[in-house]
Parts: structure tokens; C-alpha cells; sequence
């Protein structure tokens, strides 16, 4: 039996101090040569203040209002960093460490696989806190490509091999290749933070993570904004798991909001994205690929409204195989979407392909995605393709993950090829401009029920194309202004 959602996590360890508990030690940066007036290198007063407070086993190291010029900043465990409000730790351009080697770089790209040439880094760091309202800011003096100057970095917060790690209140801006890039974490929490930077890359990496969560924030990049993803850089694989993403902003200006992979060695079980709005993805709102081999199941996206978004539900298995040896092929299974809105559905850039495509889920003859339910979905697409679309075949797509890779959708809601058990309850989907092609269409499906559901009717033959798919069940379901819909089987 297919186990269902439960909506049951492992909660996040929360450490609350005991009554009478002496107060934590205070360590100004100050007090250890730094001077806050932006023209001198401060990395090295706070490197000290770190030190002195992970040895008290619990100090606060306090960085009052001022601008810090930095190189690299190296943490420790058992430390809190409070960047007071009007405090700005500013990358000064040169001198951040370089990237160590990596025997496992051959398996992603050069951001992934390495962690030391970042503004702030720690490795097997645990009981590490982020506090105030300060900034972070990179200053357009972090890199985002694959060949970096020596003394340059490429990304903000590196964390490997982490615990019990807390980031409250804090901006990022300017962040390079990644603002935050987590690489085999367990347990953290990210509370009321802002990523500022839409002309540079990544916005978080939750790379191998599990008992992750982000709540009450605003995260705005140019890639991947919010990402869950797992390589082979720490040369092993993870399960990760029991993952939170709640009452949040997300915004990718050219690439996906909310997306799983591309990197996908290991596998994905139980997370959930929760009361959300995306407010830009020139690809996907919604993303979903599994590339190099991993399982991605029981994963719920409930109240999440969706805007300037170029593809808003994407789920894609592919056979890329970037992990040692020869992985299997992934699968996709238990995926429910839950009270889904999405309006203004365009990108909100021009990128390479066009700016809107249908919602697509998109398996494999041998590895087919499985059980997936939409529930109160509502999607006003933008319509205005010919009814000669509808007969589109996109082709199989083993090594890319973009949404451009299948072309023109043959159908104006949903697109869905090589899938099992998908039910559609109580969902509409309608246009902004008449469209020639189905609202759904099936490629090689077995197992589709649609209970409840309305459709605008296409000015086409056919409201639903089922192509070389079985077990369809339409029931209490209609064109939207309450016509019988028009279903074609072939």
C-alpha cells in the first residue's frame, strides 16, 4: 500500500536555556581591533571575537551599527553572531580564501563543489546563531561563473557538514553564486531573513539538509530562489528529509522559485511548502526534477498562490546519472498540491524559450510518476495558442531539466506523459485569451481521475485528449460556464 501523506514532521530541536541560567558572554568586535568604518579589513578582529567566544562555549559575538569590510569570516561552534541593526559586513573584493580541492568535482558544477572561498564559512559546525537586524551585503564583489580569480569568492554562507544552526532577522544582499548553500546539515532554522539578490544567482541551496526550516522570509535571486537539492561534493550521498518551507515571499527573476534538483544524487522524503506566494519564475514556479537517480516522495504544497510565473506546476524525471557509478533511474511518487493559485502566469523576463508553458508532468516509459493529487487548484493561463497545438509530441528528454526542453504543450492546463493514479478534485483551470488545445491532454497515462473539475472550453475540437492512456474516470466535472466537455480518446 502507498503510504499517504500524514502531515507529521520531526520537530526541530529547539534549545530553551533553564531558569537562573547566567547570561552569555559578550564579545565585541571592537574590542578586538575592528574598526566598522569601511576602509579598514575587519575579518580578522572578528575571526578573534569568534574564536574567544566559542571558547566561553556559548558567547555572543557583537557587531554594532558600522560597515565591516571582510574577506573570509570563519565560524565555530557554540557561537552567536548578532549583527546589530545599522552593522554591515561588507566582501571586500580580494583576499577571500580559496576554494579547496574537491577529488568529487567532476560530479557538479565549481559553486557546488567547493565551501572555503565564501564571505562566511564553517565546517562540522554546531549551536551556531545569526541574530539582529545587520547586512549582510556582497556588494557586487562576489563571482557567479565556473572560472574564479584567485582571492575573489562566489558565494555568502557556506555551511558543511552542520547542526543545530539558527539565522533570525538578517539580509543577505548581493550574494553571488548562492547567499546560503547548506551541504550535509541537520537541523536548522531560518526565521524572518531576506535574500536580496535579484542580478546574481542562487538564492539558498539546501543541498543533503534534513530538519530544515524557512519560515516568514523573503527570498528573492536570479536562479534557483529556493532549492533542495543533493550531489556527490561531500563524496557520499543523504536522504533528506523532514523539511519545512512556510508564510514565506519567493521570487526568481529568470529561473525556478521553489525547485528540487537539478542535482539529485540522493533522495527527497517527506517536505512540505506551506503558505507561500511566488511572485516571479521565468521557469518554474513550482519545480520538480529528478535527473541522477533520486527518489523524491511525500512531498505536500499547500496555499500558494502564483504570479508572473512562466511554468507553475513542472515535474520532470530525466537520466542525466552525474553520481559515481551508474544510477538507477529516479522516481517521482506521493505529491499532492493542495489549494494552488496562479494568475498572470508569464515569465517575468525574457529568457531563452518562450515566456509560458502549460503545467507539465512529465515521467518515463520505465520509471513512471506515481500518485499524484491536485486539490483546489485554480490556474488562469494565458492562453491564445492554435488548435493546431493540440497535436504537439514533445520529445523525451533524458540529460535537461528546463521547462523550454519539451516546446509547445498540447494542452493549455496540464500536459501529463507517463504517469499513474493522478486525481484532479475540485479544480479549475481558464484563460486570459481563447486557446485552441485541450485543458488536458495525456500521453501513455494509466490511472486519471478528474472529480469536480472546470474548464474553460477551447475554441478547439476537444476540452480533454487522452492519448494512449487508460483507466480515465470524468465525473461532476464541466466546462465553466457548465457545458458537457468535449473528450477524445486516441
Amino acid at each position: 500500500m502507498r503510504r499517504r501523506l500524514t502531515g507529521a514532521f520531526v520537530a526541530l530541536a529547539v534549545v530553551v536555556a533553564p531558569v537562573g541560567v547566567a547570561k552569555a558572554a559578550s564579545f565585541n568586535v571592537k574590542d578586538y581591533g575592528a574598526k566598522g568604518d569601511g576602509k579598514a579589513v575587519d575579518s580578522v578582529a572578528i575571526d578573534k571575537a569568534i574564536a574567544a567566544a566559542s571558547a566561553a562555549s556559548g558567547g555572543v559575538v557583537e557587531i554594532p551599527p558600522g560597515t565591516y569590510l571582510s574577506r573570509s569570516i570563519h565560524l565555530k561552534s557554540n557561537v552567536t553572531i548578532n549583527l546589530q541593526q545599522g552593522a554591515r559586513i561588507v566582501a571586500s573584493g580580494s583576499g577571500i580564501d580559496a576554494p579547496e580541492p574537491n577529488p568529487n568535482s567532476k560530479y557538479q558544477d565549481f559553486g557546488h563543489s567547493h565551501f572555503r572561498n565564501a564571505l562566511l564559512w564553517g565546517e562540522n559546525v554546531e549551536n551556531v546563531s545569526f541574530t539582529g537586524k545587520g547586512v549582510i551585503d556582497g556588494a557586487n564583489k562576489l563571482e557567479t561563473g565556473e572560472n574564479i580569480p584567485a582571492g575573489k569568492g562566489d558565494k555568502m554562507l557556506s555551511l558543511k557538514f552542520c547542526r543545530n544552526v539558527s539565522i533570525t532577522d538578517v539580509t543577505f544582499r548581493e550574494a553571488g553564486h548562492f547567499a546560503i548553500i547548506t551541504n550535509g546539515c541537520n537541523g536548522m532554522k531560518l526565521d524572518r531573513i531576506t535574500v536580496d539578490s535579484p542580478e546574481d544567482r542562487d538564492g539558498i541551496n539546501f543541498i543533503n539538509s534534513s530538519n530544515v526550516e524557512l519560515s516568514n522570509s523573503t527570498i528573492v535571486a536570479s536562479d534557483d530562489a529556493v532549492a533542495f537539492k543533493s550531489d556527490y561534493a561531500t563524496g557520499k550521498t543523504f536522504l533528506s528529509e523532514n523539511n519545512v518551507v512556510r508564510d514565506s515571499t519567493i521570487q526568481s527573476t529568470e529561473n525556478n522559485a521553489i525547485q528540487f534538483g537539478s542535482e539529485t544524487c540522493g533522495s527527497f522524503k517527506n517536505i512540505q511548502f506551506r503558505n507561500l506566494k511566488v511572485t516571479g519564475a521565468s521557469k518554474a514556479g513550482l519545480g520538480m526534477v529528478s535527473m541522477d537517480g533520486a527518489v523524491i516522495e511525500d512531498v505536500l504544497y499547500n496555499n500558494i498562490q502564483l504570479t508572473k510565473t512562466g511554468s507553475p506546476i513542472f515535474i520532470h524525471i530525466g537520466k542525466r546519472g552525474r553520481c559515481p557509478g551508474n544510477p538507477p533511474t529516479g522516481r517521482i511518487r506521493n505529491i499532492t498540491y493542495r489549494n494552488i493559485t496562479g494568475t498572470n502566469l508569464t515569465a517575468p523576463r525574457d529568457i531563452p524559450g518562450d515566456p509560458e508553458y502549460a503545467s507539465t508532468i512529465s515521467g518515463r516509459a520505465d520509471s513512471k510518476i506515481t500518485g499524484l493529487t491536485f486539490d483546489n487548484v485554480k490556474l488562469t493561463v494565458p492562453g491564445g495558442h492554435k488548435e493546431s497545438d493540440a497535436s504537439k509530441n514533445p520529445p523525451e528528454v533524458s540529460g535537461e531539466y528546463p521547462p523550454r526542453i519539451f516546446g509547445v504543450r498540447p494542452a493549455f492546463g496540464f500536459w501529463i506523459r507517463n504517469a499513474t493514479d493522478v486525481k484532479f478534485l475540485n479544480s479549475t483551470i481558464e484563460f486570459d485569451k481563447s486557446d485552441g488545445r485541450p485543458a488536458f491532454t495525456t500521453d501513455g497515462v494509466s490511472g486519471i481521475s478528474l472529480n469536480g473539475v472546470k474548464v474553460e472550453r477551447s475554441t478547439g475540437a476537444n476540452d480533454l485528449l487522452w492519448r494512449k492512456s487508460n483507466g480515465v474516470s470524468v465525473t461532476d466535472s464541466t466546462t465553466t460556464t457548465g457545458q458537457a466537455l468535449r473528450a477524445k480518446t486516441s
